[in-house]
């Protein structure tokens, strides 16, 4: 009897436990369509590898070289990184399900208007 019961609490453990872990994977490419202050819309693409909870990559605009990804880490569905351009940080926090992330956009720079972002995983 005490073994079934020391069974059934391990098991108990183990399902309770496992959602923590089961960290979602955003490694590869996503895109996004996202509306400029002049009205014009702009496609990003987001590469992002994942190693664990850390994340790293880069995004690309239509101008310019890629920026890299900063601070970046995932932690379950949830998911957070910094980019940086001319003295502005801009943080992105979102919640990942399946192909679909949802980003909150801010800037340290007042310039830039706080927004929400759809980002869409690219079939390869």
């Amino acid at each position: 009897m005490k073994k079934l019961l020391g069974l059934c609490a391990v098991l108990l453990l183990t399902l309770g436990v496992s959602p923590a872990f089961a960290a979602t994977d955003v490694t590869g490419s996503w895109t996004a369509e996202m509306q400029a202050p002049d009205g014009n819309s702009m496609q990003l693409t987001f590469t992002f590898k994942q190693d664990g909870t850390k994340l790293t990559g880069s995004v690309q605009g239509p101008q310019g070289d890629p920026l890299d990804i900063q601070n970046g880490k995932v932690d379950g569905d949830k998911v957070y990184w910094e980019t940086s351009f001319n003295g502005t940080t801009i943080t992105h926090q979102g919640t990942v399900n399946g192909d679909e992330m949802k980003v909150s956009v801010k800037s340290s720079d007042g310039n830039f208007p706080a927004m929400d972002l759809t980002l869409k995983r690219s079939k390869q």
